[in-house]
């Protein structure tokens, strides 16, 4: 009698979109080391974040499956369309955040049809949920993890704690700076789940690779999916309760005074907008103690537009 493999290369098919239909790659994996939960393992869903997309397409090559437990669901690259149109942030199709659509809708734009079928298909089923992410190619980013407000936030967080970052971010849901995010709508359904972001500016460096493979691996090892010797000691991360993200009143060259990393205290100067002959527009001042996690990195900034998230205690 045949049996089926232990890693499955499949692909989802989205064909009833509301435009042009694509194809998901994705890898289903069911260890030999006994009963366990079901992780699934996201990447790509913003178009230039590849050290994600690199770190989970390595993990399916590497996974002992005769030490694992349980089954993983790991997808390399979610959003085909931005990925090969190299556009940051959004969906080219309808120019919205994907990251902002979950849990989706069927009937909705283009993304909201999108995330509707991802969620079905990855994250609704999952006993665990890992999304892996980068900053875009416009965006400096210091590595961290964010977990959600719910009933199931003590094992979000530690996961957050486990995946080795130096900071962890807990989001609540009275404010909820990220809205429609896999990890709100997984919280939603009670299903722990983290937000982890290591990498910069599109770029696919080896470093932030490796700490997105080794943030795999020790999560696994702490649900007890792989052994415990597994797992990459790493420091106790610093905690905030919450952050603040600051946008532009006016169109300017952004012109930042501080880097992502940085110890930042209430009423400091973050930057300035500045006019095209250099004359300074607006001030942005820091509105309470924090750190930078990431900030815009391109001098164009609209009205409006995103500069920095300020983690803060």
């Amino acid at each position: 009698m045949r049996t089926a493999p232990l890693i499955e290369k499949k692909t989802l098919v989205l064909d009833r979109l509301p435009g042009e239909p694509f194809e998901i790659p994705y890898a289903h994996i069911e260890g030999r080391g006994g009963a366990g939960p079901h992780l699934t393992l996201l990447a790509g869903m913003h178009g230039g974040e590849y050290t994600s997309m690199a770190a989970v397409r390595r993990f399916i090559a590497e996974v002992d499956v005769d030490q694992l437990r349980g089954s993983i669901t790991a997808v390399p690259t979610v959003n085909q369309p931005s990925f090969w149109s190299r556009t940051a942030f959004v969906v080219p199709a309808d120019g919205k955040n994907l990251n902002r659509c979950f849990p989706g809708d069927p009937d909705g734009s283009y993304s909201e049809a999108v995330a509707h079928a991802v969620f079905t298909a990855f994250i609704r089923p999952a006993d665990y949920l890992v999304d892996l992410h980068a900053g875009d190619i416009f965006e400096a980013l210091e590595p961290f993890c964010l977990y959600e407000e719910s009933p199931v936030e003590d094992r979000a967080r530690g996961m957050a704690v486990a995946y080795g970052h130096g900071h962890v971010v807990r989001q609540s849901r009275a404010t909820r700076t990220v809205g429609g995010s896999t990890s709100s709508a997984a919280a939603d359904l009670g299903i722990p789940a983290i937000i982890a972001e290591i990498g910069a500016n599109g770029l696919c460096d080896e470093a932030s690779v490796a700490g997105h493979l080794r943030g795999i691996r020790n999560v696994c090892a702490h649900l007890e999916m792989l052994p415990a010797g597994a797992a990459a000691p790493a420091p106790a991360p610093v905690e905030y309760n919450g952050w603040v993200w600051m946008r532009s009143s006016v169109q300017g060259w952004w012109q930042p005074r501080i880097a992502v990393g940085d110890d930042v205290r209430e009423g400091d100067v973050l930057g300035s907008l500045l006019d095209p002959f250099g004359a300074e527009l607006e001030q942005v001042v820091a509105p309470a103690d924090g750190c930078p996690l990431f900030l815009t990195s391109s001098p164009a900034v609209l009205a409006d537009g995103l500069l920095l998230g300020l983690a803060t205690p």
